[in-house]
Parts: structure tokens; C-alpha cells; sequence
């Protein structure tokens, strides 16, 4: 009786590389792909305009967007080929080191939007990313939507009375409940204000500047952080 034995790498070749290897990835499937996630990679063009419309729109990081879930999808396509491949790919994409910060919160979430699509379709499962792409997007549109609380605006007050501080922060509180000094600059002959304020309307312009000595004031929208 003839025993066998097989040692654990003839187990690992067997049931693992030859799984791999065995992999036949047409050309019609790479064809497929790439055009579906073409097609996913538009819309999250589409999507990025839409949505930073009242922000600072950079044109090339969206296009970007549409240029890495096209990468990223080849790339799934060929390490599904070869675990060679794969773990050459690996190693080599190790040593890449992007410097370039994210400054935008939005801006990392279609990052990740745009790199989970190309893992998606390049894996054969494009319906995954479709879904993902339309109920992020209404997660998306109804959160920007829900006024969860009111942007504050910046008031900056320029004056030639180094003391009307008192005068201009009495006529700011009776018109907004919340006010803060967010900068305070003078001088022997001026004095500049920056205000952080909650308003209903911009009324407190005009009555602002009916104070004697003032020489500027201007009432800035602010997209940033919300005060509650």
C-alpha cells in the first residue's frame, strides 16, 4: 500500500496558485469592464460638479476621479490573472507616496468612492458599485439638504474711532443672538473688527455704517464650520 504525502507547499500550489492561474479573463471582459466602470466613473464626475457647486470646484481632481476607478479597475482585472502579478503589484504600489493633502472632507469621500468602484467592477461585481453609487449619492443630496443648522456669516468693520468697539458690538447683539470677536487689530489712529455672527437679514450693514467713523463694513457668507 502506497502512502501519499504532500507537503505543504504542493498543498498551497495546488489548491491556491492553480485556482489562480486557471483564471481566464476574456478580452470581451476587460472590454466590459472598463466601459461599465467608464460609465460609473462619468456620473461621479457629474455628481462631484453638482455637489461642490457652492464650494471651490477643482476641475482636474475630478477628473481624477474618473482616471483612478478606471486604474483601479485594471488593475483588479490583472491581478485576478496571476497571484504573481498580484504580488509583483503589491510590492510595487508599496513604494508609491502621494504628498498632496486633502483639504476637503468631501474631497476624501470620492476618493474612496472612486477607488471602491474600481475595486468593484474590476472584480466582477459592477451591480455592487451601481447601487453603491446611486444611494450614496441620495445619502449624499439629502444630507446637503437638511439645514441641520444655520451657517454663520463674518462681519468685518473698519473705523477710524479706536473706541467704537462698545457702539458697534451693542447694534450686532441687538440683531444676532450669538456674536463672537473672532480678530481685533488697531492702531493709534483705526481700529478693524472681524465678527462671527448668526443673522436673519443684512440690515445690520446699514445701520452699522450710520455710525460716525466708520469707513467700511462688509458682511461675508460663510460655507465653513456651523455654529450651533
Amino acid at each position: 500500500m502506497k502512502i501519499l504525502s504532500l507537503s505543504f507547499t504542493d498543498i498551497f500550489k495546488k489548491s491556491f496558485l492553480d485556482s489562480w492561474n486557471n483564471q481566464q479573463i476574456t478580452t470581451n471582459d476587460v472590454i466590459v469592464c472598463l466601459l461599465i466602470t467608464a460609465f460609473i466613473a462619468l456620473y461621479i464626475f457629474l455628481v462631484y460638479r453638482l455637489i461642490t457647486r457652492k464650494t471651490f470646484y477643482s476641475r482636474n481632481f475630478n477628473i481624477s476621479l474618473a482616471g483612478i476607478a478606471l486604474i483601479t479597475s485594471a488593475i483588479i482585472l490583472t491581478i485576478q490573472s496571476n497571484i504573481v502579478i498580484s504580488l509583483g503589484m503589491v510590492g510595487a504600489l508599496s513604494i508609491v507616496r502621494f504628498r498632496t493633502a486633502v483639504k476637503n472632507p468631501m474631497d476624501l469621500m470620492f476618493l474612496f468612492w472612486s477607488l471602491g468602484v474600481g475595486i468593484i467592477c474590476g472584480s466582477g461585481h459592477a451591480v455592487f458599485a451601481i447601487c453603491l453609487s446611486v444611494i450614496l449619492t441620495a445619502v449624499i443630496l439629502i444630507l446637503d439638504w437638511v439645514p441641520i443648522a444655520k451657517s454663520p456669516m463674518i462681519l468685518v468693520v473698519n473705523s477710524s474711532d479706536i473706541h467704537a468697539e462698545s457702539e458697534i458690538m451693542a447694534i450686532v447683539k441687538k440683531h444676532s443672538k450669538y456674536a463672537q470677536v473672532k480678530a481685533r487689530n488697531t492702531t493709534s489712529t483705526s481700529l478693524a473688527l472681524t465678527i462671527e455672527l448668526r443673522l436673519a437679514d443684512g440690515q445690520i450693514v446699514t445701520e452699522v455704517q450710520s455710525l460716525p467713523h466708520i469707513s467700511n463694513v462688509s458682511l461675508i457668507s460663510h460655507n465653513g464650520e456651523t455654529t450651533f
